[in-house]
């Protein structure tokens, strides 16, 4: 296949390593806003760099994977499916409902598919988690604990275009909450402080978040996370039912230490950032895409997962701002 590729920044150029390693890609064409940025992600990966999108578009790929800006998400998504071509795309599809929902409108119309990059889902971890619950091993589940703690704020010039803490971080904690356990959102209660540093203050937006989400079938469930981890990136579930507990992303690497005279041992090397932490999960959510596009699987997470996660942080804005319980009733998909 020939793949082509539309953004070659920090996960683009991942991408565009895991894509030229591939053994279904035979050739990689690749674009980006900084010309010489694409030249040198061609360079490093065997690839061929053209100076737009639009030649990305028309130089005979079978499928597209889009990692640009997120400003740029939609319309290129628009593009591929107007071109007739399956999409890859990071999340998210837009940073508002009406965005969203235009772009998987147009692809619905061009009877196209759109890949989302929940790359979560792709995680053996999770999987495991979401084997047992759906199997009944850990009885009734209660109680869910996520955490995403990144281990430095990002550069200030991306705060005003990330769409705040709940639509650029905690949406992959609220996809993988409905992913595990089968169930929707029915209301949530959240908030965040802007005690760090200033920059959030500026951008308004908040450097430490937590939402109090009570799913459909009464099981509680917090979402917390935060800009400021310095002991390293931290991504974790635990859920407890009534007949066990279990926890996704424990493991020697965690960036926990125990208080207790006798706990385990501090970790040697903790996680640096998500790239480390999840990199068999985006090489594992790229094969599959590839295997959609061959009409080998059914796509393995639609565009409209977004489209969910994105509204449980809409309620959570609101909330927020609001200082009160939201009903995901008053957050319509338009």
């Amino acid at each position: 296949m020939r793949i082509g590729l539309i953004g070659t920044g920090r996960i683009g150029s991942f991408h565009a390593g895991v894509l030229a390693r591939h053994p279904a890609v035979a050739s990689l064409v690749v674009a980006d806003a900084d010309a010489a940025r694409a030249a040198r992600v061609a360079a490093r990966t065997g690839s061929t760099a053209v100076a737009s999108a639009e030649e990305v578009l028309r130089a005979g790929v079978d499928a597209v994977v889009i990692t640009s800006a997120t400003s740029a998400h939609a319309a290129l998504i628009g593009r591929a499916a107007r071109a007739g071509l399956p999409a890859f795309c990071e999340k998210p599809i837009a940073l508002d409902l009406a965005g969203t929902l235009g772009a998987l409108r147009e692809v619905e119309r061009a009877g196209s598919v759109l890949q989302l990059g929940f790359m979560r889902r792709f995680d053996a971890g999770y999987a495991a988690a979401r084997a047992a619950v759906r199997g009944g091993a850990l009885g009734r589940l209660h109680t869910v604990r996520a955490t995403t703690s990144d281990p430095a704020p990002p550069p200030v010039a991306y705060l005003p275009l990330s769409g705040g803490l709940f639509r650029d971080c905690l949406v992959h904690d609220f996809d993988i909450l409905r992913w595990v356990t089968g169930r929707e959102v029915a209301e949530v209660y959240a908030t965040g402080s802007d005690a760090g540093p200033a920059m959030f203050r500026e951008a308004g937006d908040v450097d430490t978040a937590a939402a109090l989400l009570t799913l459909d079938d009464g099981t509680l469930a917090t979402a917390t996370a935060t800009r400021c981890n310095g002991a390293g990136y931290d991504v974790r579930m635990e859920l407890a039912g009534e007949r066990d507990q279990i926890a996704v992303g424990l493991d020697s690497r965690t960036p926990l230490t125990s208080a207790e005279p006798q706990g385990p041992p501090a970790p040697a090397e903790p996680w640096p950032g998500f790239l480390e932490r999840f990199a068999p999960a985006y090489e594992a959510e790229l094969d599959a895409f590839l295997g959609v596009v061959r009409g080998e699987r059914a796509n393995p997470c639609d565009g409209r997962e977004a489209l969910h996660a994105l509204r449980i942080a809409e309620a959570c804005e609101l909330s927020r701002g609001q200082r009160r319980p939201v009903r995901m009733t008053e957050v319509p998909e338009i």
